[in-house]
């Protein structure tokens, strides 16, 4: 049997103007601001308006640990979308922006799949409305006028050696992770060590997600710490007065935008911060008005439940006040399997052996939401063509044993109508089990008490290693005042622990930490383990290669 692409289905939609998007939404007009016919932002002070209507109820979206047999949390959250939809829900989902790095590197476009897909496809995973490149823009307008300032007179002392501010590109480009700058004489700056990271690495992007309005955007930039003094003392952005400049470029992309399903279904997506080295959630803003316009909400948070889910619920929770009303944990039995040892060759043969030895992953990623989190949880298998009814029992009564639910989900195949019975669980589960929502650790502990809590009961870790100069940098941290701040943890997408190597759920490990930073505008600290890394590479084989366009413009290869 041939399937068509996914670009293929998102390119035979038939798509609804996005004004009537918004209508069926209840925005009124003046609110409404298109980028052709079928994308618009939404200007964010529509949430004064809607400040007392009461809130829909919040579904987060997570999965196991990802795996190159591919999990499909994007599909699933768009297909529970659109199954809600169709059991007659006012129903919103809530999404971030893809990269351009991933979608030209190993991941191909980042809009769902098969049936399950936001549209207009394309657009979203190319530039869509310039959110990211205004990210781009604004942080490295931070860093010209740092070394301008330098270059200036350096009034404020700033050490060329410490600075912190790197510049960035949205795009997977090794070659710029470490480079030297400011060659060529006098008149061209002061030559120093610099670097670029992916822009939705950049604490710009994590501000933009998690500010609440325009003044609020401007504290936080104001308040990024981007170098240190001679003496040690931290420099702000605030210091060098780029917070007007900065929200000048960014008053634009505060704004969420508003896109549709194949099914035509409303979905803001708004931010990209990556789950792996950032807080991976889409923005505060685009949750809280879709809350306001939806009955039921079906956002998602970046990679495994120990990286995303972990962070939107200990960072983007505790920031806005928001609280999940279930969480559903996406699996499938390839990639379990691959998390048993079986070759990626190999994962469409039964094997059962290898899934009760993969299955422990998924259940250390439900024990983490139910026990750790407190809150209600649905699995969701995602099929495959290759899985088989003894796999799939297999599954559904290891997850019974924990007294959480696994539903079959068939929405690459079958878009919102195979994700019916998806959706009637997770209302269930909504109605009629306990939701003790609490975090992982207090704010007020030590910064290392944080970190440790996140290693021992989130990944399932013996303890912390601190390496280098990492509990100097704690201490410095702490006696500057920022200790109170919760804690971002940048590691490896591929292993509950700091090892991509260690698949399953890894015992006896410890977790190194060789870094530690403050992003005081997004409000949190980063705690940098393993070989994580801020710019990404692009493989062996780029996604790029497979991408053209026509002589009519129309694309092919995205996905």
């Amino acid at each position: 049997m041939s399937y068509k692409s996914d670009i293929e289905i998102a390119q035979e939609a038939e798509m609804k103007v996005i004004n009537d998007v918004a209508e069926e939404l209840q925005i009124p007009e003046e609110y409404v601001e298109n980028y052709g016919k079928y994308k618009a932002k939404i200007d964010y002070n529509i949430l004064q308006e809607y400040k007392d209507r009461p809130d829909g109820k919040l579904i987060l979206v997570t999965a196991i640990t990802p795996t190159p047999a591919g999990e499909g949390k994007t599909t699933t959250t768009v297909g529970l979308g659109d199954a809600l939809s169709r059991l007659g829900n006012k129903t919103v989902i809530a999404l971030r922006e893809p990269s351009l790095g991933p979608v030209f590197g190993i991941k191909g476009g980042a809009a769902g799949g098969g049936y399950a897909q936001v549209v207009p496809m394309e657009d979203i995973n190319l530039h869509f409305t310039g959110d990211i490149h205004a990210v781009t823009t604004a942080n490295n307008l931070i860093a010209a006028m740092l070394d301008n300032h330098i270059q200036q007179g350096n009034p404020l002392g700033i050490d060329p050696r410490q600075i912190v501010w790197k510049r960035c590109m949205d795009m997977n480009d090794r070659q710029l992770r470490f480079i030297t700058d400011g060659l060529g004489g006098k008149p061209n700056g002061t030559p120093r060590e610099d670097g670029f990271d992916i822009s939705v690495a950049s604490e710009v992007m994590a501000v933009l997600c998690l500010a609440s309005d325009i003044r609020d955007l401007k504290e936080r930039i104001a308040r990024m710490v981007i170098a240190y003094t001679y003496d040690g003392k931290p420099v702000t952005a605030g210091d060098i007065k780029a917070q007007g400049a900065v929200a000048a470029l960014m008053k634009d992309a505060l704004k969420p935008n508003l896109v549709q399903t194949l099914e035509n279904t409303p979905a803001f997506i708004h931010g990209g911060p990556f789950a792996n080295i950032a807080h991976g959630c889409n923005s505060v803003m685009a949750t809280k008005l879709a809350l306001k316009l939806g009955d039921y909400v079906v956002t998602e948070a970046g990679f495994g439940a120990d990286l995303g889910a972990e962070k939107f619920l200990d960072i983007k929770c505790r920031v806005s006040g928001l609280k999940p009303d279930a969480v559903v944990i996406v699996a499938t039995a390839r990639a379990l399997k691959h998390h048993g040892g079986v070759a990626k060759a190999d994962l469409n043969k039964e094997n059962i052996p290898a899934l009760e030895v993969g299955i422990e992953n998924l259940l250390k990623h439900v024990e983490n939401v139910t026990q750790n989190f407190g809150l209600p949880a649905v699995v969701a298998i995602n099929e495959f063509p290759t899985d088989t009814k003894e796999e799939m029992a297999f599954i559904e009564n290891k997850c019974r044993e924990l007294g959480v639910n696994a539903v079959l989900s068939q929405v690459w195949a079958k878009g919102g109508e195979g994700g019916e019975a998806l959706a009637k669980e997770v209302i269930r589960a909504i109605e009629e089990e306990k939701n003790e929502f609490r975090f992982t650790y207090d704010t007020a502990m030590p910064v290392k008490d944080k970190i440790e809590a996140i290693a021992k009961k989130v990944y399932g870790a013996d303890g912390v290693d601190y390496l280098g100069k990492t509990e100097k940098q704690i201490a410095d941290l702490e006696a500057m005042g920022f200790g109170d701040l919760p804690i971002c943890i940048a590691k490896t997408q591929y292993s509950l622990s700091d090892d991509p190597q260690k698949l399953g759920r890894p015992t006896g490990f410890r977790v190194a930490v060789r870094n530690v930073k403050p992003s005081v505008g997004a409000g949190f600290i980063v705690a940098l383990t393993g070989d994580i890394m801020t710019m990404p590479g692009l493989p062996r084989v780029p996604a790029a290669e497979a991408i053209d366009v026509d002589d009519s413009g129309k694309i092919s290869g995205l996905f």
